[in-house]
């Protein structure tokens, strides 16, 4: 039956157990803040409670002499106190939340219960009570947990309630009537109304339970795609992350688009020489100091890792995130860069460790950013002439002795996009760059510091 394979298609796809562990974590921390809100919607419930029975009291039969109604009140309020305490602190176990579920119907059938004896009248009384409906609030709470499970017990606690205050007044002597004028103008007991009572709160609780089944479907893929795109993200750029799970049709190699933007390159000067002096862990340790500095002063200055290519990084900017100052914001984020390299050689120096230093590079212009690759295996990145010019630029840091330069033309366009010029720059004249047929103009950003002087110099703040 279709119906049937759906719902059993639902179920299996509800559960948790086959997801992987980070996942269901996720789940079930979504399920924890849900039993916090539980706790205080229940806690609302009860001052509404206790706020009327404090405003209209109705009189208690003398004969009784007895008023349930504060002692449940009173029990269920400091249950809901604890109740919503350990939610807060720590992972509620099934058997609180199943109590959790039956007391809240407990308190709603004696309440109703004990309306015959605040007003003197049969017990076939209280079932015309309109305080009935306070059981769809009860079974909707717990559709808040996005589980099934508890709101089917709390629908099945509700009609065993029902049934059970039926029974009861039937056996004090509640008389049965076919008449439905005389059922609403006495105490006379219709079991027909009872019956749809109980119908009623069995087929809400039935469709809710599978309504709540779907959507816990729908929270279990969002909570997947959360975490994809959380994971991705380590991978890949935040934005570039975005993309890729927001794209809304599949993406293939080829797709792209031209912006005008920035390139930064950045290495560690003499990593080859270093790689064959240290062994491979202190190799790692290196490059992990070094990644942590820079990766973060790129990302403060509007820029997204391209790619990590041995001790090489790439950088671009106004690429993945269109940017009028792609070229400002990328002489900054050298400028920076370049700061941060300094604090750490001098970190370094003051462990009695060689001071390693960092040379970069920025050249702007269009950019082709898009997808590469094949069916198997794609990758996002950019392609253009800023990015050969860039990895030249770096490469002629040795030949000119610097640790930051750019060409002329990306010079101009950042000053022209409001980057202001720091101190001691130097604009080289008609240089030759490897590869490259004409002479350049190139602009020296940053000279390194002396090794003797930046051992010297105490750390920034």
């Amino acid at each position: 039956m279709p119906l049937l394979d759906t719902i059993v298609g639902h179920l299996r796809a509800a559960r948790t157990e086959n997801l992987p562990e980070r996942i269901r974590d996720a789940v079930i921390r979504q399920q924890d803040q849900s039993e916090i809100l539980i706790g205080w919607v229940q806690l609302a419930v009860v001052i509404v409670f206790a706020a009327l029975y404090l405003v209209a009291p109705a009189p208690v039969n003398a004969e009784v002499g007895f008023d349930p109604v504060p002692y449940v009140l009173g029990v269920y309020f400091a249950f809901t106190i604890l109740r919503l305490l350990l939610a807060h602190r720590y992972r509620l176990p099934a058997l609180v939340l199943a109590l959790s579920v039956i007391l809240d119907m407990a308190l709603l059938m004696v309440t109703i219960w004990s309306f015959h004896i605040k007003y003197m009248q049969p017990p076939s009384f209280y079932l015309k009570a309109p305080t009935l409906l306070y059981i769809f609030i009860f079974i909707a709470l717990r559709a808040l947990r996005f589980q099934a499970n508890y709101v089917l017990l709390a629908g099945l606690t509700a009609v065993l309630g029902w049934l059970t205050l039926v029974a009861y007044a039937l056996s004090e002597g509640g008389l049965v009537t076919r008449d439905y004028i005389d059922y609403m103008t006495s105490n006379t007991i219709l079991l027909g109304a009872e019956f749809d009572k109980v119908i009623s709160i069995a087929v809400v609780t039935l469709i809710l339970a599978f309504a709540i089944t779907r959507a816990r479907v729908m929270l279990i893929g969002a909570v997947v795609k959360e975490t994809e795109a959380r994971e991705l993200s380590r991978f890949f750029d935040a934005d570039v992350a975005r993309q890729i799970t927001d794209a809304e049709t599949k993406i293939e190699a080829g797709q792209g688009v031209i912006r005008e933007g920035a390139v930064v390159m950045v290495d560690i000067r003499g990593f080859t020489i270093l790689a064959g002096q240290l062994p491979a862990r202190d190799l790692m340790q290196v490059l992990g100091e070094y990644q942590a500095r820079i990766v973060p002063t790129i990302q403060d200055a509007g820029g997204i890792i391209d790619k990590f290519m041995g001790d090489g990084i790439m950088a671009t900017f106004g690429a993945a995130r269109p940017s009028a100052t792609a070229a400002a914001d990328a002489l900054r984020a050298v400028q920076a860069i370049c700061e941060e390299a300094a604090h750490w050689a001098r970190d370094r120096a003051a462990k009695g460790q060689a001071p390693i230093s960092v040379g970069a590079s920025v050249a702007a212009g269009p950019l082709l950013f898009g997808a590469v690759g094949d069916e198997t295996r794609l990758e996002y990145t950019v392609i253009g002439d800023p990015v050969n010019v860039a990895a030249k630029l770096e490469k002629q840091n040795k030949v000119e002795g610097s640790s930051a330069i750019t060409n002329l033309a990306t010079y101009e366009l950042a000053k022209a996009q409001g980057y202001r010029p720091a101190p001691g720059h130097e604009i080289l004249r008609d240089r030759r760059l490897e590869g490259v047929e004409e002479p350049q103009d190139l602009v020296v950003l940053v000279r390194p510091v002396p090794q003797a002087e930046s051992a010297a110099a105490p750390p920034s703040a």
